[in-house]
């Protein structure tokens, strides 16, 4: 075969510039389009100018190479090695593109359904990972290479494989599994038996993260989490009831107590942030203690994390009030009985 004149060189030179000059407009025109796209409410948007913008540069580039290979008619079996490389890398180019689309959109969807503050990636790397696992077989496959051997290697290799991540593996199956169980969502408040609560921040591949109320991170293997019993303060409802306790004097008239308290917990729950506004307060007498009458004043509040603000509240408010209606709150007493002029030796009945 002869060799490429200097017109082909010329004409081929040309294209790459062209092709440079054009990826670089594109990739000025699609930050563009994807800065607008994120203005919008509307999600799907960001995805596809996010593809587009993954997209330009890439195919402007293998395409501009591409049409150079052919402007300077090398051999046949160059030809075909160019053609196969160029295959290749529009095939890469793409799975990544489509492995950062289709991951956006089960996030998405995921939002969509837990809510604007949950975090699961968890559903988005295995995504990820599938697609680009795929996008890297068909790559080979154009590349001539036959992927019947490579399945077959990796499905003896994936046992093995299995056998040495068996803890990777059961704490990834094991979130996949907790989420799957709806039985707590990215933003809800838990307890485990272990002790350890928190909102659950994020559930990845390895580990749950919660954040406590002295914002902290805790992370917990999910293969744990899993074991351990759990109570979700946001199920079946996220509001829920706050249990204050407190006491009056024997000598109290318990019908004027209830009143008050009752007084006293609807002003808490209208105005201070976090309380069921014109929720029913209940007051429940239950204790005849050694000096007090004891009793549960039930609020309702909207949030678990509502709590310490509502508490607080209630409790200036009631002892102010209890001052004023000289209700009494009596200090803990104990009766010491005299024997023949003389107290008891006090061990003994201890």
């Amino acid at each position: 075969m002869d060799e490429p004149s200097w017109g082909q060189i010329i004409a081929a030179g040309s294209v790459v510039v062209g092709a440079l000059v054009l990826a670089v407009v594109l990739r000025i025109a699609m930050g563009r389009l994807t800065r607008r796209a994120g203005d919008t409410r509307w999600a799907w948007d960001d995805l596809i100018a996010k593809l587009l913008h993954d997209l330009a540069v890439p195919v402007a580039l293998t395409g501009g190479g591409w049409i150079a290979t052919l402007i300077l008619k090398p051999e046949s079996e160059t030809k075909n090695i160019a053609a196969k490389v160029f295959s290749a890398a529009i095939i890469l180019c793409v799975t990544f593109a489509l492995a950062r689309l289709i991951a956006g959109i089960v996030t998405s969807v995921t939002l969509a359904r837990q809510g604007p503050d949950s975090s699961v990636t968890i559903f988005g790397n295995i995504t990820r990972v599938i697609v680009l696992g795929i996008g890297m077989l068909v790559m080979l496959q154009s590349l001539g290479v036959s992927i019947t051997p490579l399945l077959g290697a990796l499905g003896v290799g994936g046992l093995a494989v299995a056998l040495a991540l068996q803890d990777t593996l059961a704490n990834l199956f094991a979130g996949v599994h907790v989420l799957a169980s709806k039985t707590m969502e990215p933003g809800d408040y838990i307890k485990l038996s272990s002790g350890q609560e928190g909102y659950v921040v994020d559930i990845n591949w390895r580990n749950t993260s919660i954040r406590t109320l002295s914002d902290n991170i805790e992370v917990i293997p999910n293969a744990e989490f899993s074991k351990s019993i759990l109570t979700n303060f946001h199920r079946p409802a996220q509001d829920m009831s706050l249990l204050v306790q407190a006491s009056v004097a024997y000598d109290s008239d318990l019908e004027r107590v209830e009143k008050v308290v009752t007084e006293i917990g609807g002003e808490v729950m209208n105005e201070v942030e976090g309380g069921v506004k014109d929720a029913e307060i209940l007051v429940r007498f239950h204790t005849f203690a050694d000096s007090s009458i004891n009793f549960t004043a039930i609020l309702r509040i909207n949030e678990f994390g509502e709590q310490f603000r509502i508490k607080h509240e209630f409790i200036k408010r009631l002892h102010r009030r209890f001052q004023a209606e000289g209700i009494e709150i009596p200090f803990p007493t104990r009766q010491v009985l005299v024997a023949n002029g003389r107290p008891k030796d006090l061990a003994a009945h201890d």
